[in-house]
């Protein structure tokens, strides 16, 4: 449900207003994924907030580009089985 309304998250004690097309319960559910891993990461080393930021947005871009390629060869898998049983297919119908 899309909002004009502004929409208030704390990532890593820091206070953002946002507008989203999305649900406002997505939008916290982000901010607080997000703040759980720069908070997480903070505590590995004495690092100021855009290390950590940068370091968060790393490790969210890795794991978008594992999901990504998990969905790639899916993909494939999928065609694949189509291709095959479309061949099955073709076979019983002749």
């Amino acid at each position: 449900m899309s909002s004009t309304e502004p929409i208030r998250v704390t990532i890593f004690n820091q206070t953002y207003s946002l507008v989203s097309t999305e649900d406002g319960s997505d939008v916290h559910e982000l901010a607080q994924t997000v703040d759980e891993l720069m908070t997480s990461i903070s505590r590995s080393g004495n690092l100021d907030s855009t290390r950590t930021a940068v370091l968060a947005c790393l490790h969210l871009a890795d794991q978008l580009r594992a999901l990504q390629r998990d969905h790639d060869e899916l993909r494939v898998a999928i065609a694949d089985k189509a291709k095959h049983f479309n061949l099955l297919l073709d076979r019983l119908i002749e």
